[in-house]
């Protein structure tokens, strides 16, 4: 049995951003009932941030339920890739509430007498909002990294961003506080361009899984490995690789000496297999036997 296999995935999944629900529930209306009073546009973009976060909340909760489906007749190679077109989903959703945010902020900066003074509670509330998202960033991290999850991790580090954020728009209030209006839609800027650069790395990642965009050189070179220290197995060629969610999906060529029977090939091709699965999350092996000379004095040649 493979590595990837743990009966606790989807439930680990569920509970942490159940937890991550909460938390943008309550930042979320904490910052923008603060942000409107307080009449600070970066702690109210940070409230619309947390907002984008409780959807893509919604969406991993949805994609998760989905993606641990068995495979049917529909979907022979299983349901994995609801995971990765959750987190292209995720991308976009950054994407597009970052953009918002850049011109929305540049419009405040069109006019900067309109600029009002912040009130000091909405640096309280950004302090607040710094600690809560760092925390549900580490806490769903390490859930991620334990179930092996590409789509928990995307919600992670989009409360990543959210903390950074929070960061900003707390230097931002306490400089228009200080006396620099400025500072406070240059804040929601700098959100707006964080929010962009983060959402454009998980829709840029997620789309090429999608386009069956080969593991890289590190896993494939352990992949090879594998196979090639089975006991029986010669030679490899026409290795493949491919994402399916957070598993990979191989596909290879191996080279066995021709003098075998077609029951001690089946042999060595599942025990390559299974070589595989155990120590990379790779959810399938797709092999073929390729008969090859084997002689200690001469190079082998395919039959």
């Amino acid at each position: 049995m493979g590595v990837h296999v743990d009966p606790d995935r989807q439930m680990e999944g569920h509970r942490s951003t159940m937890v991550s629900v909460v938390v943008n529930i309550v930042l979320t209306v904490a910052q923008l009932v603060i942000g409107v009073f307080a009449q600070s546009t970066a702690l109210v973009a940070d409230a619309v941030h947390s907002l984008s976060d409780l959807v893509s909340d919604g969406v991993v909760l949805v994609a998760n339920k989905h993606s641990m489906k068995a495979p049917d007749a529909d979907h022979p190679y299983g349901h994995r890739r609801f995971e990765t077109a959750a987190a292209l989903i995720i991308g976009a959703l950054l994407l597009s509430v970052g953009l918002g945010m850049l011109w929305a902020s540049f419009q405040k900066l069109q006019s900067p007498g309109l600029i009002p003074e912040v009130h000091s509670s909405a640096l309280a509330v950004a302090l607040l909002a710094l600690v809560s998202k760092e925390v549900l960033f580490r806490y769903l991290l390490h859930v991620a990294k334990r179930v092996r999850s590409s789509m928990l991790a995307a919600n992670a580090w989009h409360a990543r961003s959210d903390a950074a954020s929070s960061l900003v728009v707390a230097i931002g209030i306490l400089a228009n506080i200080s006396g620099f209006p400025l500072a406070d839609p240059l804040a929601a800027l700098i959100v707006g361009l964080m929010i962009v650069r983060m959402g454009w790395k998980f829709f840029f990642v997620s789309f090429n899984d999608l386009m069956d965009q080969a593991v890289d050189e590190d896993t494939e070179k352990r992949i090879r490995n594998h196979l090639l220290s089975t006991p029986g197995v010669e030679g490899i060629h026409a290795l493949k690789t491919r994402k399916l969610g957070d598993m990979i999906w191989v596909e290879v060529d191996l080279e066995m000496d021709g003098a075998l029977t077609i029951a001690q090939g089946h042999i060595i091709a599942t025990e390559a297999r299974k070589r595989v699965m155990q120590y990379e999350p790779v959810l399938d092996v797709t092999t073929h036997f390729d008969p090859v000379v084997v002689n200690a004095a001469v190079l082998r040649q395919p039959l």
